[in-house]
């Protein structure tokens, strides 16, 4: 996409994370933001590899007819889709790209406006609407699992009222949390608000081996440019301590923070508490800011509110 000119002046913004396709929020946001103040660069800490296996599986389920209600029997195979991750997403618009290029089906029918994609937050939201399916997307201000099950709960039962309801798909990654289906699945819940789902794992991760070097390169490429400081922005535990040691913010002997960093130039945003207290408990390193919510908005509010604080 065309971004704003660049100038030596403009502060990088390191974005720990693989780009998302086809668009990314936060560098939309920050290459817009301030007339070019900032320089979005992603430097990927996570390898995800789709699983061509289950790849096949959703798009002959989708190609089958098992997202759209039978004309005979009423119900569909399944009622809805979850999504919590950007990957889940990039998947699905692997999937749909190649029902498109294939030419015989139509996808606003064998995908239709009575099945609703459930995702947890923005960023998903954004992935699936770049899509143009009719399909409803819903639960973007939810912002966690737990969230986005109680909002799943209420609204699948609305749609389904009584005991038959089609099962709901999962798409998700190999590590992942269970509070979904357990929620929407337990016992302790009456037979009539339960939702079976199925999960499918779509795609597996592991940490990228040259992550570090390429974080390294990057940083001190940057730094040449003189900017008047740069930000790093961290997402997720992993990486985190090839991230301080490349910076040298870590003590070898200790493997805690050093004591002398406190000049310097570079600052760490997290998306969220859980990296920052992973940081904090981990490392003893306490990130400049963390976002109060997990998006880019969030992002640049924080990092915002650090260069001009109030008065």
């Amino acid at each position: 996409m065309a971004t704003a000119s660049r100038t030596t002046t403009s502060i990088p913004v390191l974005l720990l994370k693989t780009r998302s396709v086809p668009a990314d929020g936060y560098e939309e946001l920050f290459s817009t933001l301030d007339d070019g103040t900032y320089d979005p660069v992603f430097v990927p800490v996570l390898e995800h590899r789709f699983k061509q296996a289950a790849l096949n599986q959703v798009r002959r389920c989708i190609t089958s007819g098992g997202f759209a209600p039978d004309p005979e029997q009423g119900l569909a195979k399944y009622g809805a889709i979850i999504f919590t991750s950007q990957r889940a997403v990039e998947a699905l618009a692997e999937i749909v790209g190649d029902i498109k290029r294939d030419g015989i089906h139509s996808l606003d029918e064998l995908l239709p406006s009575t099945l609703p994609f459930y995702v947890v937050g923005p960023a998903t939201a954004r992935g699936l609407r770049a899509l143009n399916l009719p399909c409803p997307i819903l639960g973007e201000e939810t912002g966690n699992g737990e969230v986005l099950s109680t909002f799943i709960m209420e609204h699948y039962n609305g749609l389904y009222p009584g005991t038959t309801k089609p099962p709901i798909l999962f798409l998700v990654g190999e590590k992942r949390r269970d509070i979904i289906p357990r929620t929407l699945q337990s016992d302790d819940l009456p037979p009539g608000k339960k939702s079976q789902v199925d999960e499918i794992v779509i795609y597996e991760t592991g940490e990228m081996l040259s992550f570090k070097t390429n974080f390294s390169s990057v940083w001190q490429k940057k730094k040449r440019s003189q900017p008047s400081c740069q930000w790093v922005v961290v997402f997720s535990p992993t990486g985190c301590k090839a991230m301080l040691e490349s910076l040298n913010f870590l003590d070898l002997g200790t493997g805690k923070v050093r004591s002398d960093i406190a000049s310097s130039s570079i600052f760490v945003a997290t998306i969220g508490p859980t990296t920052r207290d992973y940081l904090i408990n981990e490392f003893g390193f306490t990130p400049d800011v963390c976002a109060e919510k997990p998006s880019p908005e969030g992002i640049v509010q924080a990092i915002q509110a650090y260069r001009r604080p109030s008065t």
